[in-house]
């Protein structure tokens, strides 16, 4: 682990996470044995209640205040070609969502979700990893420290998201720091690059690596030497509902890429995380394995901005329905199983 002192409060707070409750798992069960159903017919909802029950520390959980928080950053590699979209775009579309202009914006009144948008020092982009770290440590370790922070505000359920042009650049290298293999096993298109743009960003993930290799053993000097600022944010966030008892659904491949450093860290870390969705980008399905989860919803669903975990609220909103309002054969009169 990382002797940097910036870092050590976060790996202290790794050592100590909560884990999730039994009692409040085992209660979900009892319940779910009496619903009007044949046992396992609701399938993954059934699963899904439990999962909250568990880190909500619930008997009968909850959802009233689901919140999707999007965090926004710019990125100094852009420099390399690797995105066709100017940086620009994400203080513009940071307006957007501001007017209710995104996809996020209703997918979020759809469930009746809460959405939070924090923008990064959009004006000060990381520097360009290909030539020197993204991030200082203190930067970086500021930034963690924010992403835990934005999430107050009492949410039951929390989706990430994020924004930023070139960021998918940022999350590749991350991969390929992480899980090796060649750098084009974990690039993908983005925003919709040409052949000539991603030959440009295999390229830009290749150098980089191969640049801070010396120091990329430390998850956290990997995320400060190739992560961004949203990155950086979302880790804090994953690692603050946590401590917080909030569950969180994992959007594709960039957040998960800050879910990522906590589980190269401990792989348990993610175990209060579920995958809202898959996502055609890069590798995500294989990220997702190795994460050990299996998606919620396989859509073809690349945008980011949170959309495609918060689209997954519905079927967490659902599932606890199902577990709460459903009657139970005494109530409903119907025999039970012999």
């Amino acid at each position: 682990m990382s002797s940097d002192l910036p870092f050590d409060a976060f790996n202290i707070l790794i050592k100590q996470m909560p884990g999730p409750s039994a009692r409040a798992v085992a209660a979900v069960r009892a319940r779910d044995a009496q619903l009007t159903k044949p046992p396992g017919a609701l399938g993954r909802l059934e699963e899904i209640v439990e999962w909250l029950a568990a880190w909500q520390e619930k008997e009968r959980p909850t959802i009233e205040r689901p919140t999707v928080v999007v965090f926004a950053g710019n990125h100094g590699v852009t420099a390399q070609g690797v995105s066709p979209f100017p940086a620009s775009v994400t203080e513009q579309m940071l307006k957007n969502f501001s007017a209710g202009g995104a996809a996020v914006n209703q997918i979020c009144a759809t469930w009746g979700a809460g959405l939070k948008v924090f923008e990064l020092a959009l004006q000060i982009p990381t520097k360009d990893f290909c030539e020197a770290p993204a991030m200082d440590a203190r930067e970086c370790a500021a930034t963690v420290a924010f992403g835990m922070e934005a999430i107050a505000g009492g949410a039951d359920l929390l989706v990430l998201g994020e924004m930023g042009i070139g960021n998918t650049t940022s999350a590749a290298a991350i991969y390929h720091a992480l899980y090796g293999g060649a750098a084009s096993d974990w690039v993908g298109r983005g925003t919709g690059l040409d052949d000539a743009g991603l030959k440009r960003k295999v390229s830009a993930v290749e150098r980089a690596v191969a640049l801070h290799k010396p120091d990329l053993t430390d998850p956290w000097e990997v995320l400060r030497r190739l992560g961004g600022r949203e990155i950086a944010a979302m880790a804090g966030a994953i690692l603050a509902a946590r401590q917080e008892r909030i569950p969180v659904l994992l959007d594709g491949y960039v957040v998960c890429s800050a879910a990522a450093i906590l589980h190269a860290i401990d792989p348990s870390s993610l175990d209060h995380c579920l995958a809202g969705h898959l996502s055609p980008e890069g590798a995500h399905a294989e990220i997702l394995k190795r994460f050990g989860k299996k998606p919620l919803l396989d859509l073809g669903m690349r945008l980011g901005e949170g959309s495609g975990a918060a689209l997954a609220i519905g079927l967490v909103k659902a599932a606890v329905a199902c577990h709460r309002d459903m009657a139970t054969f005494a109530s409903a009169g119907v025999d039970n199983k012999a």
